[in-house]
C-alpha cells in the first residue's frame, strides 16, 4: 500500500526579513518574535506588545469608544472609509494606536503603543487625541509614561490638516507633562519614521530603540532622490542613531520590560 505523502502544515516554518534564513515559528515566538539565526527583530503586534511589556492582566485600556470618520470624505484608490473598514476588519483594532495603564514589574504606568499594520500606524485624528489624553490622564494621576512606536506612517494623508495637528497636539501635552516632572520613556521600533518621528517619538526623557530599527523622518530612497548623494552605511538605523546621539540606548526585546522598570527606579518614580 503506497502512503501518501504529508505535506508540512502551513505557518510552521516563516522566513526572517533579516537573513532570508528559514525558521521554527514556534522558536521565533518564544523569543518574542526575534529571528534565532540572526536576532533579527520581527513585527509584533499592539497586543502582542501589551503582553510583553505589562504584567499580565494588568493592562486597562483607555479611550477605546473613540473611533476615526471621513471628515473629507477623502478617496483615492477606494475610499476612505472603506479603507478604514477593511483596516479594522485585517487587524481587529479601531484605530493604529493603543492606550491605557497597566503594571510593569508591580509599577504603574501610562502605557500607548502604535502598530504599523493600520494604515502603517500613521497618526490620524484617533491616534494623535488617544495619545494627547494618555498623556494628560498620565499629568493628572503622576504615572510614568511609556509610549512604543511602531509607526512607518507620518500624518495621515486622508484626514489633511486634522491629522497633521495631531503632531503639535501630542507635543504640547508632553510638554505639560514634563513641566509636572512626569517621565516620559519613548521606545522607538521598525519602523518609526515621518510624523511619529518628527513629534512625540523624539521626545521622551529617556529614548529607547530595538535593534535594527528604521528610524527617521523621509525614507532613505526618498532622501536619496532629493539630494542625490549616497547616503552613509546603516544611515537611520538604531545603531547609527545611537553612535550620533539620537536616542540614549538600544535594548533587545527581551530586556526591554526589565530596562523600563530598572528606568523608573532610576529616575525615582
Amino acid at each position: 500500500m503506497t502512503r501518501k505523502k504529508r505535506g508540512v502544515p502551513e505557518g510552521l516554518w516563516l522566513r526572517c526579513p533579516g537573513c532570508h534564513a528559514t525558521v521554527f515559528r514556534k522558536e521565533v515566538d518564544k523569543r518574542l518574535g526575534v529571528c534565532p539565526e540572526c536576532d533579527f527583530h520581527l513585527y509584533v503586534s499592539a497586543r502582542g506588545r501589551i503582553q510583553q511589556v505589562l504584567d499580565e492582566g494588568t493592562f486597562e485600556e483607555w479611550d477605546a469608544g473613540i473611533r476615526p470618520t471621513d471628515p473629507l470624505s477623502f478617496t483615492d484608490r477606494k475610499a476612505y472609509k472603506e479603507r478604514l473598514a477593511a483596516e479594522q476588519e485585517r487587524t481587529g483594532l479601531s484605530d493604529a494606536a493603543i492606550t491605557g495603564t497597566g503594571m510593569i514589574r508591580a509599577r504603574r504606568v501610562a502605557f500607548g503603543v502604535t502598530d504599523s499594520a493600520f494604515i502603517m500606524g500613521s497618526m490620524g485624528s484617533v491616534v494623535g487625541e488617544r495619545l494627547t489624553r494618555l498623556v494628560e490622564r498620565a499629568t493628572e494621576q503622576q504615572l510614568p509614561l511609556i509610549i512604543i512606536s511602531g509607526s512607518g506612517g507620518g500624518a495621515r494623508m486622508h484626514e489633511g490638516i486634522l491629522s497633521l495637528m495631531q503632531m503639535a497636539k501630542v507635543s504640547a501635552a508632553l510638554a505639560r507633562y514634563d513641566q509636572s516632572v512626569g517621565l516620559f520613556v519613548s521606545v522607538l521600533t521598525n519602523p518609526t519614521m515621518g510624523g511619529v518621528a518628527a513629534s512625540f517619538a523624539s521626545l521622551g526623557d529617556v529614548v529607547f530603540a530595538e535593534p535594527k530599527a528604521l528610524i527617521g523622518f523621509a525614507g532613505p530612497r526618498t532622501i536619496k532622490a532629493t539630494i542625490r548623494i549616497e547616503l552613509p552605511e546603516g544611515f537611520q538605523t538604531s545603531e547609527f542613531l545611537l553612535e550620533h546621539g539620537y536616542i540614549d540606548r538600544i535594548v533587545s526585546r527581551d530586556k526591554l520590560k526589565t530596562e523600563i522598570a530598572r528606568t523608573i527606579d532610576y529616575c525615582g518614580k
